[in-house]
């Protein structure tokens, strides 16, 4: 009899204690899924908004399985979420074109504003790569409240454009217009200046990067064709496939510019084992921790380092810089600009 009583004992507690899990007030599972639920929901039509809105600046028309390819849902959510808007008064729906109402385009300007400006402040003042950064954008500018967005501006110093070249709206809701057009809309031999990278799809923008482009940078169309895209750009050669080089937006310079002296830049990364170089510059594409680690670690123009060392593999090697031995990836290296030189002093003094 004990031991029965023991056993019942011990399964009501055990299911109080499942039941407190549950339902415990704030922190319990149920309202924690409820919340998530609902923020899904508000996730989507955000994410909406944003589609809707960034279509409809490059005249094309929003429909409801292009609003289901850009939120990777299914087209009967979709639809959902588009008549959550229209309920919400946020979109008006007439004859299958889609208008932001002035509330709805309000509210996607500051989910831009705030995914913008994350990545400005992951870019200048957090050592994650460029490659995170969108991905981190993504998921941040559905947690930042306007006055949080306002905050974030005020900090970075009022930026005026993303680091992929974006322009951030104004805390009035202006987005202006950039004055670009694709690289491969240059006539060949035309100079332009990089201004945007598109981010998305993330694997072609992974190869710009590793390519070494960045908004700033002037380039001149060499040759294209149906195959191939090739342009010259700090003092090398490039050559692309025309879906890749889509995703480079440039603003055409005048016919009366030059473009930077176009011999070879040499990079660190190339540097022989024992030769000798003076540091010129370190890039403009190595930003925020990144930059300030190189700088902190005595890489500035004028100092002398010298090639020591290579890891079996070739990567990291070693540098001899201000008498110390210093350990680069050949991605950090390829970032320092240098003038090889054949007699220099010893590069410890």
């Amino acid at each position: 009899m004990m031991a029965e009583n023991a056993l019942w004992l011990t399964v009501v507690t055990l299911v109080v204690a499942l039941l407190l899990l549950l339902f415990w007030p704030v922190q319990g599972v149920f309202w924690r899924w409820l919340r998530g639920r609902r923020k899904t929901g508000r996730v989507l039509v955000e994410d909406a908004l944003k589609h809707v809105y960034e279509m409809g600046r490059s005249e094309r028309r929003p429909t409801v399985q292009s609003v289901a390819g850009a939120l990777n849902i299914t087209a009967a959510r979709a639809a959902g979420i588009i008549a959550q808007m229209i309920e919400r008064e946020l979109l008006i729906v007439r004859a299958e074109i889609y208008q932001l109402t002035a509330e709805g385009t309000e509210y996607a300007l500051h989910v831009i504003r705030a995914h913008r400006l994350w990545e400005r402040y992951l870019a200048d003042a957090t050592g994650y790569v460029d490659r995170e950064w969108h991905a981190q954008a993504n998921r941040q500018e559905h947690e930042l409240s306007p006055r949080d967005v306002d905050a974030l501006a005020a900090q970075l110093n009022y930026p005026t454009h993303d680091p992929h070249g974006d322009p951030i709206p104004s805390p009035n809701g202006v987005l202006p217009l950039a004055a670009t057009r694709p690289l491969m809309a240059l006539h060949v031999g035309q100079l332009g200046r990089v201004v945007h990278l598109e981010d998305e799809p993330a694997e072609l923008y992974a190869q710009l990067v590793a390519a070494g482009l960045y908004p700033g940078m002037e380039l001149r169309l060499v040759e294209q064709s149906d195959r191939e895209v090739c342009f010259w750009a700090e003092g090398r050669e490039h050559a692309f496939t025309p879906v890749l080089a889509a995703n480079i937006s440039v603003l055409p310079l005048p016919l009366s510019s030059e473009l930077a002296p176009e011999a070879a830049v040499e990079r660190l990364c190339d540097l022989p084992v024992d030769a000798k170089a003076r540091i010129k510059t370190i890039a403009a594409a190595c930003r925020g921790g990144e930059r300030r680690r190189l700088l902190d670690l005595g890489i500035l123009p004028g100092t002398l380092v010298e090639m020591a060392f290579s890891s079996p593999g070739g990567n990291p090697r070693a540098y001899r810089i201000r008498g110390a031995l210093i350990a680069l990836r050949r991605e950090q290296a390829s970032h320092i600009h240098i003038e090889s030189l054949s007699e220099v002093p010893d590069a410890t003094q």
